[in-house]
């Protein structure tokens, strides 16, 4: 509680000498506060308030915050309204220069609906631009099947348009043109490094523990930065502030635990609260498949994995909160023609809310640190290993003028990173390791005019480690043509200085290492994104969206690279012996989405059109994940009384990655002296490459189904027992592909499951 007063009593210091405090806006009142579940006391996000009978009022936040501003004096009704709780309406009265904080709880409905509404963001299509920016919460990520009962956000973002997974196994994230190394992840702030596990089914996020996800597939506003290609923004509850309770689950895949509940108990709604939250989840899947997957492989299926997320809330009775928290996560595969990839995270940090006494501003702000290894060994290869280590911290202020709304903020982040690892010639790429350190200022406003919505935005990063800084202007713009019609652009200027490593030797890429750029130039791209919103009947909606980047400027590993970078060879171009060279390139596609949602029944199909060109000086070509063709169908069906019957389907269609076909082998000899004799020497296996990435690999698809049945033991007791059904019709998708042995790794086959689990 102290902690809480003393950082509350630090920010309003700061926001006092940044902005005046006061009211904002004289002769007029304001209504600011959070808005909260009754029964468990978490917030209630992205809900309506507002004053009966006027068009003033806001929407909460992921926070369930609220501010209602420019309001002119006299005597209202307040109300809350949100599917599957009691509508709230209070009186208020607003006077001049008044403004008022107000704690506002919903109870859950006693009325059971026939309608299961699983997306809160309709209401904000009007108010809000909205590009490229998918808002995700856990009733949308249990909409699709799971795997033994655990839905995953790794499975809900592959059905995303735009977004592309590298498939069962080694999943990894592609956006929109962009390699993972592009995409920013947070998670309570924190910057995490690799989020999705060997055995692509799975990410380190518990949905249990989630409060709201944000993806950002382009056109990201001035808040963010340090990425060129999207960020996912992801946020977790504070843990039931009332009660002890909890959630199992087992399956044949894995097991989870989840424990929850106050450690201060809130006694009345003006009183302190704190809450802790223990998230525990692992992968037994190599130990299982002996037993139920046997037609697989005797040996199993070598995937481990153990992820540990642990938070405590203090909250403070003005809405003011500090959240504290850490994590461990872990995976490990061991194929025998593979023979081990593995990788380790942990970190941990704080993030605070403070809301000072009499202005209605909203700060923000978070410090993290983390820490990333991954190593992988390879039969008859040379051992690749990498690390990243490093902290970021913000501070962020947003104020309210009545429908509009400023924000501004402070970032700071630095890491260390490491690599080691050898191209396809055996020259070593890496060195000693490198240090990088960011700063960045940020600010937007969104301006509501008329039938427009117009948020222009700023942001200036500066790059410490290579002395380079870029100003970035950010913009997004929405148009109301109608009540069912809306356009939308949005465009920006992004930098990065962090790159990720991998090798054509690989038919496909497991290996992700990360270094800092070691060059002074800093890596660009410019975005443009055009899109138009249809509701073409109030249950079914048409989403489109084109867009283009540009990278003026990238840097990559040097797969060219033939010599040592040493005074021996300065006569050889640098083409042929530096660790990294520059590219340029573009992207360019058209995501496409429709959704329909009646009563029981959710149906969304997604479809994605991209291409994706490189060039470093002396070649064009495409990347690895260049995917052409992108389809997802998704079908949810409730039925029963209490909706107690769950039916998913989902089916993925996808065309081939590129890859470097393989020319030959030959005998290598290194020729370590001038006295060796080539002639009865022993040289190793050397391969021949064709043109790279000329080759592709065969079509991916994948049909999944599960049921679900819930039985309500209790007023909070609850059992569901889910059957599902991975691969159903046991399409062989590529995995792994040993260049040398000619041995090759599919993704899963035909996997039915059987998962239950338990809540209290």
């Amino acid at each position: 509680m102290n902690l809480t007063k003393g950082i509350s009593a630090l920010l309003l210091i700061i926001t006092f000498f940044a902005v005046p405090t006061g009211p904002l806006l004289a002769q007029n009142g304001s209504i600011r506060g959070f808005i909260y579940e009754q029964e468990t006391g978490e917030p209630v996000l992205f809900t309506n308030v507002y004053l009966f009978k006027t068009s003033i009022g806001a929407t909460s936040d992921a926070n369930g915050y609220f501010a209602i501003t420019k309001i002119p004096p006299g005597e209202y009704f307040l109300m809350v309204t949100y599917v599957g709780y009691d509508t709230l309406k209070i009186p208020v009265t607003v006077k001049a220069n008044d403004l008022q904080s107000k704690k506002l709880y919903l109870k859950q409905s006693t009325v059971q609906l026939s309608e299961i509404n699983i997306s809160a963001a309709h209401q904000d299509k009007v108010r809000e631009t909205q590009t490229s920016i998918i808002k995700i919460t856990p009733k949308e990520i249990q909409s699709i099947p799971s795997i033994g009962g655990q839905p995953d956000l790794a499975q809900y973002l592959q059905v995303l348009p735009g977004v592309v997974f590298s498939g069962d196994q080694g999943g990894q994230l592609y956006i929109r043109g962009g390699p993972p190394i592009q995409n920013k992840v947070l998670y309570d702030g924190m910057i995490v490094y690799n989020p999705f596990h060997s055995i692509g089914l799975f990410s380190v996020f518990d949905v249990d523990i989630l409060k709201n996800v944000d993806v950002y597939t382009g056109g990201f506003g001035a808040e963010y930065g340090g990425r060129l290609s999207s960020v996912m923004d992801v946020t977790t509850r504070d843990g039931n502030k009332n009660r002890l309770a909890g959630k199992f689950d087992i399956s044949t895949f894995g097991a989870k635990a989840l424990l929850e509940g106050p450690i201060h108990k809130q006694k009345n709604q003006d009183d302190f609260s704190a809450t802790f939250l223990l998230s525990v989840k692992n992968s037994y899947l190599e130990q299982s498949s002996k037993i139920f997957y046997t037609y697989i492989d005797e040996n199993g299926l070598p995937y481990n994995y153990l992820d540990i997320y642990g938070k405590i809330a203090l909250n403070a009775p003005n809405g003011s909160k500090v959240n504290l928290f850490g994590f461990n996560f872990s995976d490990q595969v061991q194929y025998k023609v593979l023979q081990d990839y593995n990788w380790k995270s942990y970190g941990g940090g704080l993030t605070f809310l403070a809301i000072p006494g009499q202005s209605s501003v909203l700060i923000e702000g978070n410090f993290a640190f983390s820490n990333y290894r991954v190593e992988m060994v390879e039969t008859n290869q040379s051992p690749r290993s990498s690390s990243i280590a490093g902290f970021n911290g913000g501070l962020n202020f947003t104020y309210f003028f009545g429908k509009d709304a400023l924000k501004w903020g402070l970032e700071l982040s630095g890491y260390k990173t490491t690599l080691e690892l050898k191209n396809s010639v055996n020259r070593t790429i890496g060195g000693d390791p490198q240090n990088s350190t960011e700063v960045a200022v940020f600010g937007k406003y969104k301006w509501m005019f008329g039938k427009f919505i117009i948020e222009p935005g700023l942001r200036f990063q500066y790059y410490a480690s290579i002395s380079a800084a870029s100003l970035e202007p950010r913009l997004a713009v929405k148009y109301n043509v109608a009540k069912t019609f809306r356009l939308k652009m949005a465009a920006g200027m992004y930098s990065q200085n962090l790159i990720s490593t991998t090798l054509d030797k690989d038919v496909v890429n497991l290996f992700y290492g990360f270094i800092t750029s070691p060059t002074n130039v800093l890596q660009k791209c410019n975005q443009v994104v055009l899109g138009t919103e249809l509701d073409i009947l109030p249950n079914l909606s048409v989403n489109i969206e084109g867009y283009y980047k540009y990278y003026p400027m990238l840097t990559t590993l040097n797969r060219n690279k033939i010599y040592d970078d040493n005074n021996e060879n300065a006569k050889i171009p640098d083409y042929y012996k530096k660790d990294f060279v520059y590219e340029t390139g573009d992207a360019e596609g058209v995501d496409f989405s429709v959704k329909y949602d009646y009563k029981k029944i959710h149906f969304w199909v997604t479809y994605s059109l991209g291409f994706i060109h490189r060039n470093d000086t002396k070649y064009t070509f495409v990347p690895p994940y260049d995917r052409r063709h992108n389809l997802n169908i998704v079908s949810t069906i409730n039925w029963g009384k209490r909706n107690d019957w769950e039916l998913d389907v989902r089916y993925n269609f996808g065309s081939g990655f590129p890859f470097t076909q393989t020319g030959g082998f030959y005998e290598q000899i290194y020729f370590a002296n001038m006295g060796t004799d080539y002639t009865t020497a022993n040289g190793s296996l050397g391969i021949l490459y064709a043109d790279y990435n000329k080759g592709r690999l065969p079509y991916y698809s994948r049909l999944d189904f599960n049921v679900k049945k819930s039985f309500f033991l209790g007023k909070t007791t609850k059992l569901d027992i889910n059957l599902s059904v991975t691969n159903t019709l046991n399409q062989q998708n590529i995995f792994y592909f040993d260049r040398i042995t000619y041995t090759r790794i599919d993704q899963m086959p035909i996997m039915p499951s059987l998962g239950i689990s338990f809540s209290f």
